[in-house]
C-alpha cells in the first residue's frame, strides 16, 4: 500500500503584517507563496525602470493604481488601474512606472529567483 502524502497545510497572511522589502529607492514588494504560485504586491515609484527581463514563470499583472508601460512583443504597451496582462512564460518585457503605481502580480511557479534574493537585475 503507498504511504499517503500529506495535504499542503492553509497559510493566512494580512498584507498589513507583512514587511516591505525595498529592492531599490524605486521599487517595494511584499509576497506571498505556495509550492504552485506566488502572489506579490507591489510599489513602483514614478520613474521606475524595470529593465527588460524573462523568467520561466506565467505571470498576470494587475493594476490596482497607476500605470505601467510595459515593452513586450516587440510593443508598448499601457496598462493602467483596473487592467490586467498576462505574460506567457520566457518572454522578454520590460516595464515604467508612468506614476506611483500598486500592482498584483501572479507567478506560477513561484519566483524562485526573488525567495532566494538572486534578482539582481532589480537591485
Amino acid at each position: 500500500m503507498p504511504t499517503p502524502v500529506p495535504a499542503p497545510s492553509s497559510r493566512f497572511a494580512r498584507w498589513d503584517d507583512l514587511a516591505w522589502e525595498a529592492v531599490n529607492p524605486l521599487f517595494d514588494r511584499q509576497y506571498v507563496h505556495g509550492s504552485e504560485c506566488m502572489l506579490a504586491r507591489i510599489r513602483l515609484r514614478r520613474g521606475c525602470i524595470v529593465p527588460e527581463h524573462r523568467h520561466e514563470n506565467e505571470q498576470i499583472t494587475y493594476v490596482l493604481e497607476g500605470a505601467l508601460k510595459f515593452q513586450i512583443e516587440g510593443r508598448e504597451r499601457v496598462v493602467r488601474a483596473g487592467e490586467t496582462l498576462v505574460i506567457p512564460p520566457g518572454v522578454p518585457h520590460a516595464a515604467e512606472a508612468l506614476e506611483d503605481t500598486l500592482d498584483l502580480d501572479i507567478f506560477a511557479p513561484p519566483r524562485q529567483d526573488w525567495i532566494q534574493k538572486q534578482d539582481a537585475y532589480l537591485r
